[in-house]
């Protein structure tokens, strides 16, 4: 199978696991259940779900791992909505859509976003309630991810540097925080799906970084050469924001060099993983390509 072939079978499992996972819309109180699907239905590349099936599939696991890719997709989104909101970067548009509190209110995207947060932990506890040594596993991994040390306190060191001096390594922590912390637990959390071996999860770790290190500097990329049509947000934001990024600290040429850098040494750790890491690659690849 080709690797967008392999890639639209995993979102698509995802948008189907979406769908029958979440609380139907007309769940009392409507409103709130309408605001948590609008934003969890937006659409997007699912990046984090594929990327924990993927893995999944790569050590040959056998248990289910569609609650897990929905739980992280749920984490994401409501990191999305609650960024977006005017107190944090004032998003009008996310994935193409009107962000959530422009197409609800400030205080339903709110509360969609905590909503959210906690029903990924509802997922793990009870869709994986038969498996307590790997529901325990997964919960501790997405919690550490989602927690003031990692993705909210990336978050909190961006704000920061808004207003204070942002050094090379306080942007690393911010990017090593808030955006490669999901996509590493997304890894993590399929190998232990899959049963990994403990130097495997050592090895997840160290992927999920350099990928999730690509992946940010693309994006910081990305907002200063790209437009809003193409990227389905505003672009220039970080600019307007007086946000600190590799761009600004670094340069357009020294950033793509450290994509580079990152990518390959994603690579060789899928390498030395072994196993049927085809996909993976290709999915590092592509990561890389969309600033080609």
């Amino acid at each position: 199978m080709s690797f967008q072939k392999q890639f639209d079978h995993y979102r698509q499992a995802t948008e189907t696991a979406i769908e029958s996972m979440l609380p139907p819309a007309a769940t009392r109180p409507a409103r709130i259940h309408q605001a948590m699907r609008y934003s969890m239905e937006a659409g997007g590349k699912r990046l984090r779900p594929v990327l924990l099936l993927a893995s999944h599939a790569w050590l040959k696991g056998k248990n289910d791992a569609t609650a897990a890719a929905v739980a992280i997709e749920c984490i994401h989104t409501y990191s999305l909505i609650h960024d977006d909101l005017p107190s944090l970067d004032n998003s009008d548009l996310r994935r193409g859509h009107p962000t959530c509190h422009k197409a609800f209110d400030e205080s339903t995207a709110l509360l969609a976003g905590d909503a959210l947060l906690t029903y990924a932990f509802l997922l793990l506890g009870t869709r994986y309630a038969a498996q307590p040594d790997i529901a325990q596993q997964l919960v501790s991994i997405l919690a550490r991810a989602a927690g003031s040390q990692e993705l909210i306190g990336g978050q909190m060191e961006d704000i920061l540097c808004e207003t204070e001096p942002c050094t090379k390594e306080r942007l690393a922590f911010i990017h090593t925080n808030k955006t490669a912390a999901l996509l590493t637990a997304s890894i993590q959390m399929g190998f232990v799906l899959a049963n990994a071996t403990a130097e495997q999860l050592i090895r997840a770790k160290q992927l999920g970084q350099h990928i999730g290190l690509s992946f940010q500097i693309v994006d910081d990329i990305l907002d200063a050469t790209s437009d809003a049509q193409t990227l389905g947000k505003p672009v220039a934001q970080d600019q307007q924001n007086n946000k600190a990024t590799a761009v600004s600290l670094y340069g357009i040429d020294a950033a793509k060099q450290a994509v580079a850098k990152h990518t390959d040494a994603a690579i060789i750790l899928c390498e030395k993983i072994g196993c049927d890491n085809g996909f993976m690659i290709d999915f590092i690849r592509y990561l890389e390509n969309r600033i080609a």
